[in-house]
């Protein structure tokens, strides 16, 4: 078997104006999934996990074979953009998700349309170990004020075209991530919901997979206390 041949069909080269579009409108859909996600508090199969101390509320529900979990919190002092500004900052990304080894730009695809790469090295923790995302992330203000941050994986075919996978990386699938801050009517007050669906890839137990995602949620605790203490 020709091995160049099945390389090439593992990955796709599309030009510029087709991955725009395409990005363009998969985060437009995580968008609207995002803010449907925030707007439910019970219904549609929310079921509440657990409520910290701190006033974070953790819950989940089944989509296929793997769960969505959401973090709520109630930021007081804290206006939706200081919030974004912050939880956009991919420096400060390692303060807030302790297992992130980098994570760069690859490129603009819009004024508020990026592709990412996330990357875990071996001394995260056992699901994320040597495991890299590509992903876009799409910025968005609402009417009203608030503020969505949709981030979610490419196919893992378009990824390969712009970003080869080291041989000793396993792609993760982010099936969809993302932030949305409303603000409230104390205009230093808002509402923050982390919305996450995830699949590391490789041969994992579906309930470990369950189980990282309900880690992965409680790193708003940490954000939450980087935003904070961070000046606006």
């Amino acid at each position: 078997m020709n091995t160049s041949s099945v390389a090439c069909s593992q990955s796709w080269s599309i030009s510029e104006e087709s991955l725009r579009r395409y990005v363009h409108f998969a985060s437009e859909s995580c968008v609207q999934e995002l803010l449907m996600s925030a707007s439910n508090d019970c219904g549609d199969g929310w079921k509440i996990l657990l409520t910290l101390d701190n006033g974070v509320e953790i819950s989940k529900r089944r989509s296929g074979s793997l769960h969505i979990f959401r973090s709520r919190c109630l930021l007081r002092s804290v206006s939706p953009q200081q919030f974004i500004t912050v939880a956009n900052a991919i420096d400060a990304a390692k303060q807030w998700d302790p297992d992130l080894v980098d994570a760069r730009y690859i490129k603009d695809v819009e004024d508020n349309l990026s592709i990412i790469r996330l990357k875990f090295g071996e001394n995260s923790k056992a699901l994320f170990r040597k495991r890299e995302f590509i992903v876009y992330e799409r910025r968005e203000s609402m009417e009203d004020g608030t503020v969505v941050v949709a981030v979610a994986s490419l196919p893992k075919e378009i990824a390969a075209g712009l970003l080869p996978k080291p041989n000793n990386a396993i792609r993760g699938l982010l099936v969809q991530s993302g932030w949305v801050v409303e603000k409230l009517d104390d205009l230093n007050s808002c509402l923050v919901t982390y919305v996450l669906q995830l699949d590391p890839a490789g041969w994992l137990p579906k309930c470990f997979v369950n189980r990282l995602n309900t880690k992965l949620v409680m790193i708003i605790e940490n954000l939450t206390k980087l935003v904070q203490t961070t000046p606006p």
